[in-house]
């Protein structure tokens, strides 16, 4: 009986995952739609603001749909990063290429990966790469002063 106790747990281990990451998946595609159609009211304030010969402020005409963007992007970082998680992977922080966890190199960029795991999500891409360069640097750094 044992053997079919531990192949149920497994099996249900395995349903929940996917069950989980099935999920996930659809809140990103979800989020991907509501951030087209928000580009979309933003091309047609921006057009219509261009027909009558206005001129247009970001800051105060575009601030809330931007903002919603803003929000939705991170969402689906979130929920990115939760996926990797589930799956035993983690992100390059040279070129954000997925990795396994336990990989002491990027496949993709050969940079050498830290053990440790960097768990903060990014606001948007900019973020990420900006954080990106300051783990490149902090690296570089700490290199220089093991050579000395």
């Amino acid at each position: 009986m044992g053997f079919f106790n531990e192949l149920g747990k497994k099996t249900s281990e395995a349903t929940n995952k996917i069950t989980k990451e099935t999920k996930l998946r659809l809140k990103m595609g979800d989020n991907k739609n509501k951030i087209n159609n928000l580009y979309q009211e933003i091309g047609k304030k921006v057009y219509e603001k261009y027909v009558r010969g206005d001129s247009i402020s970001i800051k105060e005409e575009l601030k809330e749909e931007c903002d919603k963007i803003d929000e939705l992007s991170k969402e689906i970082e979130e929920a990115r990063l939760e996926i990797l998680k589930l799956n035993n992977k983690r992100l390059c922080p040279n070129c954000f290429a997925e990795v396994e966890k336990s990989a002491a190199f990027c496949s993709k960029c050969g940079e050498k990966l830290a053990e440790e795991v960097v768990t903060e999500v990014p606001k948007d891409v900019h973020d990420a790469e900006e954080k990106a360069e300051e783990v490149k640097e902090e690296k570089e750094k700490k290199e220089e002063k093991e050579s000395e």
